[in-house]
């Protein structure tokens, strides 16, 4: 057993020795993060620290594992050691040997509350390319590993989809099978499904994942017969543990690839394997798709994934800035949010606007700065979705007319659409619950509010409702 340290050891003082600087670094980060992420990604390294101090390589068992804790955890590692040693730390990522040296420990979660000791530092490890052709997986799974469900913000807007992708991601070909997972463009759909693919490679490396746009699987199919090498297009698709499928919308009108999908559907299925899909609209809602494979992609759990409400877009740009490495106040998040309000593609361009801007000019991030860098986005929006251009088109929508928004007509068929269109008018433009209200024919602007609440909720639960009104803010912002 080691003797107490003294006063005078510089461990004690809170400056760790060499061989004790990722230990110490694992504590820090275990205070910073999920312990979910902490167990799942960091402790699992096997960790060499040079003996001043001065660079720390960090094992990796697979080539997959590697590039996710380079994209999502390496800047905050590297943060961490720096801040901990008091000097500059090169940390280095390689790939683990395939065999393990004799006699080699690994930095693990310890099973007791001490803290690791020095023993759990592993002696020198030979060597390993951070980019090495013979170490990547012959299963190409297109997965993006930096989409992950540690990078998705979560809100009301996209929580039970989030909910059910992780369920799937977990535990793989049992519940919620098929997932189908529907929403306009740029809400997060291609994220999620790119996360259950991730998660469960994190878990199981030796799965057979492909993530795939429905545009590349009609490809297939037509190569597969202009080659005649279908046995190999079976073999690929149908021998799958997890099949991830993008814009379902696209398979419209395509006969023959709706056949084969419809084979590889019923035969991953036979094998208990899992298959998500996504769309721009609900099941039922799919036009030239064969009835049998609408009822298939309705077997399982849909989910929606809607707009972000304006708190859930403001998380996405202060976290999306902090990726850049750049801090975002809340004042001009909000004014952002405020003024991006379709889907988080645009919030994303707009950020990138602002902190290009800002860095080009050598300017602090400021509401000044963001609305000289979306002046243009912003002139367009102001020019295009005005009160009456609402009424307009939710009136031609619904086939009704435009004088019955600010008629005192109140049947069904008219009081519907000129709800939705105070609501749309809360979401779309800047003005408030009076001045829409006035706008309305003189409503009161506690009208207006029900109006916007009760439109809001029925959203939340009415696919239908969901669907046109997607359609009608796709029309009003061109």
């Amino acid at each position: 057993m080691s003797s107490p340290r003294t006063v005078s050891d510089p461990a004690a003082a809170g400056e760790p020795q060499a061989p004790d600087l990722w230990s110490a670094c694992l504590e820090r980060l275990a205070q910073e993060l999920p312990a979910q992420q902490v167990n799942t990604w960091l402790r699992p390294l096997v960790a060499r620290v040079a003996d001043d101090g001065s660079r720390v390589t960090l094992a990796v068992a697979n080539r997959f594992k590697l590039d996710w804790v380079r994209a999502q955890y390496a800047g905050r590692i590297g943060a961490a050691l720096q801040a901990i040693a008091g000097q500059p730390v090169t940390l280095e990522l390689v790939l683990a040997p395939r065999e393990a040296p004799a006699g080699a420990a690994r930095v693990a979660a310890p099973r007791v509350a001490v803290p690791l000791r020095t023993e759990a530092v592993l002696p020198p490890l030979p060597e390993a390319p951070l980019a090495s052709p013979e170490a990547a997986p012959q299963h190409h799974t297109r997965l993006n590993p930096a989409l992950t469900f540690a990078t998705l913000v979560e809100g009301s807007a996209n929580r039970m989809a989030r909910a059910a992708a992780l369920h799937v991601a977990s535990s793989p070909g049992q519940m919620y099978n098929p997932l189908f997972i529907y929403g306009g463009v740029g809400l997060g759909k291609t994220h999620l499904v790119h996360a259950i693919g991730n998660h469960l490679l994190a878990e199981r490396p030796e799965a057979k994942v492909l993530y795939i746009h429905a545009e590349q699987f009609v490809s297939d199919v037509v190569k597969s017969y202009q080659r005649k090498t279908f046995d190999a297009f079976k073999q690929r698709y149908h021998s799958l543990d997890l099949l991830l499928i993008d814009d379902v919308q696209f398979f419209a009108n395509k006969d023959r690839t709706q056949e084969e999908f419809f084979n590889a559907f019923e035969a991953l299925l036979a094998k208990k394997s899992h298959i998500v899909m996504t769309s721009d609209t609900y099941p039922k809602g799919l036009t030239d798709i064969h009835e049998r494979l609408v009822s298939r992609f309705d077997s399982g759990l849909t989910v929606a994934i809607e707009p972000p409400e304006l708190e859930m877009r403001v998380a996405i740009l202060i976290s999306k800035a902090r990726a850049e490495g750049a801090v975002m106040p809340e004042d001009v998040a909000f004014f952002v949010a405020k003024n991006v309000r379709s889907n988080v593609r645009e919030l994303e361009g707009a950020l990138r606007k602002v902190l290009a801007y800002a860095r080009f000019n050598q300017k602090d991030i400021s509401i000044a700065v963001a609305r000289e860098a979306l002046k243009d986005l912003l002139n367009i929006q102001n020019r295009q979705i005005s009160v009456e251009n609402i009424q307009k088109t939710v009136a031609d929508f619904y086939k009704i007319k435009v004088a019955d928004m600010y008629s005192k007509k109140r049947p069904a068929n008219i009081a519907r659409p000129r709800q939705i269109a105070m609501y749309l008018a809360k979401e779309l433009t800047q003005k408030s619950l009076p001045e829409i209200g006035e706008l309305f024919g003189g409503r009161d602007h506690t009208t207006v509010l029900h109006a916007v609440r009760k439109v809001a909720a029925e959203r939340q639960v009415d696919s239908e409702l969901n669907q046109q009104l997607h359609v009608l803010e796709q029309t009003l912002k061109g």
